[in-house]
C-alpha cells in the first residue's frame, strides 16, 4: 500500500506519534501549539492510536450513572510543579478545594492518609492504636529505604528484603504476647500489599533498593477529577487538528535508518511505519509512546533494525507490573460515615514467612485495602479494591460471578457478618489482558537502575558521534527517571521529546517560546 502523508503535508518535518495517551497527546500539543515561525511549524503531524479512543492508561468508565477510574486515579502531588494539575486547572476540571493553596502545600510523602477502619480475618476490628503504631513504623522503615540512593553498596538487593529484615529486628523488641505480635506482623504484611499496588509490582522483593529513593514525590494533597480523568485527555485531543489522530492503527513495524521515497512528492524519509492493516506511513521523526509492557512483548519484531543492545537490555531489566481495581457498589454501606478507607488484615500472614501460593483459593487475600469513593453524595456507596501482581493477573481470568462471589464471602468473613448483602454492582480493570499495555506501569526492578530509564529514553540513532538527527524518539511514564509510573511523568516525557525536535529545527528560538500547557 502506498505510504500516507500527514496533516498539512509538505509544510515542514513530518512527525508521527505512536500512541495517543498522555505522553503522545502532550508531545503533539507541544509541537502544534507552541508559537513556531510558520515556515518551521510542525503541522505535518499524525498520531497513530492502536485503540478506538485517546487516553491510554487514563480510562474513565461508568458504574451505573457514576463516573469511576479504571486506570489513572489521582493527580499525585497536585501543586504548581505538577503539569497535569496545572493543565487540569486550565481546563476547569477540578473542584475549588483541590485548587486551594492549602491543599497544594500538603506533604503526604506519596501515601494517602484517610479516615479508616481495619477488619481482620477473624471477623473483628483491629485496634486503631495498633494500626497507627504499625503505620508509623512502616512509614519510618520505608523512608529508610530511600536513603540508599547513590550509596556505594546496599545491604540487600530489594526494598522488600530490607523492610522484612528491619521488621524482624523490631519484632524482637516487642513486649506483647505472641497473639499481639502476630497481629502486628499481619498489619505490616498488609502494608506491603498496599505498597505493591503503589509500585505496580507483584512483590517488593522485585523492587531495587538502591534506586528506590530516586522516585520524586511532589507536594499537594492527592485529588481526583469529579467528572472523570478522561476530561483531561479529551481536552488535550480537542485542541489538536480534527484529523490529527488516526484510531485503530496498531503499529507492527518501525523501520528506521533507511531511505524511503514517497511516491506522490518524491520526498525521502528515514523512517517507515507499518501498521497491522498494512497501511504505511513515512516520517522524518517518530515519537514512540507505547507502554513498557508493550515494548517488552514486541520489541524484537517492532523495530528494524533491532534496538541497540543497551536499550533492548534496559527494556528487559526494568519492571512493569499489574495493578488492578475492583469496584463494588452496595445498596447500603457496612462502614461508618466518614470512613474513606477499609483495610483488611489476614491474621495468619506475616512478612517474615513465605505465603503459600494458591491463587484459586486465596487470590483475593492480596487486596490490602478498599478506598471508599468520596463523597457519597456523588458516588453512593462504592468501594474500590486494589490488587497487584500475579493475583491481579489471575483475577482477570475469572468470571464476574466468580469475583463477586469470592469478594462477598471475604467481606462477610472479615466483618463477622454472614448476612452481609452482596454488592449490587461490580466493575473491574484487566490491564494485564490489554494487548497494547500488558500491565499497569513501570518500576525499577532488581538488576536495573535509573540509567536503564535514561537508556530507554535515548533517541535513535543513539551514537553520540552520529551526525544524523533523531529518527525514533521515546516517551511515556517509563522514560522519566524521577516521575515514572505517573501521568505527570508521562506528560513531561512527551514535552521533553517535543522540545528535542523544536531545538533541532528552531535552535535558540525555542528558548524564547512562551511555554503553553
Amino acid at each position: 500500500m502506498q505510504a500516507s502523508g500527514g496533516v498539512g503535508a509538505g509544510a515542514g518535518p513530518r512527525v508521527l506519534v505512536v500512541g495517543a495517551g498522555v505522553a503522545g497527546l502532550g508531545a503533539a500539543r507541544r509541537l502544534l501549539l507552541l508559537p513556531h515561525a510558520p515556515r518551521r511549524r510542525f503541522a505535518d503531524l499524525r498520531l497513530l492510536e492502536a485503540s478506538g479512543r485517546v487516553g491510554g492508561r487514563v480510562r474513565s468508565a461508568r458504574l451505573g450513572k457514576k463516573v469511576i477510574e479504571m486506570g489513572a486515579h489521582w493527580i499525585h502531588g497536585p501543586s504548581q510543579e505538577n503539569p497535569v494539575f496545572r493543565l487540569a486547572g486550565e481546563y476547569g476540571l477540578l473542584e475549588e478545594s483541590a485548587m486551594s493553596e492549602e491543599n497544594q502545600q500538603v506533604e503526604i510523602g506519596g501515601h494517602l492518609v484517610l479516615p479508616s477502619v481495619c477488619y481482620s480475618s477473624q471477623g473483628r476490628v483491629v485496634s486503631p492504636d495498633l494500626m497507627d503504631s504499625m503505620g508509623v513504623l512502616y512509614v519510618t522503615l520505608l523512608e529508610e529505604t530511600r536513603g540508599f540512593l547513590r550509596a556505594p553498596e546496599v545491604p540487600v538487593p530489594s526494598v522488600g528484603e530490607y523492610l522484612k529484615e528491619a521488621i524482624a529486628q523490631r519484632a524482637k523488641e516487642w513486649p506483647e504476647n505472641e497473639e499481639t505480635k502476630g497481629l502486628k506482623l499481619a498489619v505490616l504484611n498488609m502494608c506491603l500489599k498496599v505498597e505493591c499496588c503503589v509500585s505496580g509490582t507483584h512483590s517488593m522483593d522485585l523492587v531495587a533498593l538502591g534506586p528506590f529513593g530516586e522516585y520524586t514525590m511532589l507536594p499537594g494533597l492527592d485529588c481526583t477529577f469529579p467528572n472523570g480523568y478522561e476530561g483531561l485527555t479529551d481536552g488535550m485531543k480537542a485542541s489538536l487538528p480534527k484529523d490529527a489522530v488516526l484510531f485503530n492503527k496498531v503499529v507492527a513495524a518501525i523501520r528506521w535508518g533507511g531511505s524511503y521515497t514517497e511516491g506522490v512528492t518524491g520526498r525521502l524519509f528515514p523512517v517507515q511505519v507499518e501498521c497491522e492493516d498494512r497501511e504505511t506511513f513515512l516520517a522524518d521523526h517518530v515519537i514512540v509512546t507505547v507502554p513498557l509492557g508493550f515494548l517488552k512483548e514486541r520489541q524484537e519484531t517492532l523495530f528494524c533494525p533491532p534496538l541497540p543492545p543497551r536499550k533492548a537490555a534496559a527494556i528487559q531489566r526494568l519492571g512493569f507490573g499489574t495493578n488492578n481495581k475492583i469496584f463494588l457498589e452496595f445498596e447500603q454501606p457496612f462502614w461508618e460515615p466518614g470512613c474513606q478507607l477499609v483495610e483488611v488484615v489476614w491474621e495468619e500472614e506475616s512478612p517474615l514467612a513465605e505465603r503459600p501460593t494458591n491463587l484459586p483459593a486465596a487470590w483475593f487475600q492480596k487486596i490490602g485495602a478498599f478506598v471508599v469513593l468520596h463523597p457519597p453524595e456523588r458516588y453512593g456507596h462504592v468501594l474500590c479494591g486494589f490488587i497487584a501482581g500475579e493475583e491481579a493477573e489471575f483475577m482477570e481470568t475469572l468470571t464476574d460471578t466468580e469475583v463477586l462471589t469470592a469478594l462477598t464471602q471475604m467481606l462477610r468473613q472479615v466483618t463477622g457478618n454472614p448476612e452481609l448483602a452482596p454488592p449490587k454492582n461490580m466493575l473491574r480493570s484487566k490491564w494485564h489482558s490489554e494487548p497494547y499495555t500488558r500491565g499497569s506501569y513501570s518500576y525499577v526492578a532488581v538488576g536495573s537502575s535509573g540509567e536503564d530509564i535514561d537508556a530507554l529514553a535515548q533517541p535513535l540513532p543513539e551514537e553520540a558521534s552520529d551526525p544524523m538527527p533523531p529518527q525514533v524518539l521515546f516517551a511515556g511514564e517509563a522514560t522519566h527517571r524521577t516521575f515514572y509510573s505517573t501521568t505527570h511523568g508521562a506528560l513531561l516525557s512527551g514535552w521533553r521529546e517535543a522540545d528535542r525536535l523544536i531545538r533541532l529545527y528552531d535552535g535558540s528560538e525555542s528558548q524564547r517560546c512562551a511555554p503553553k500547557l
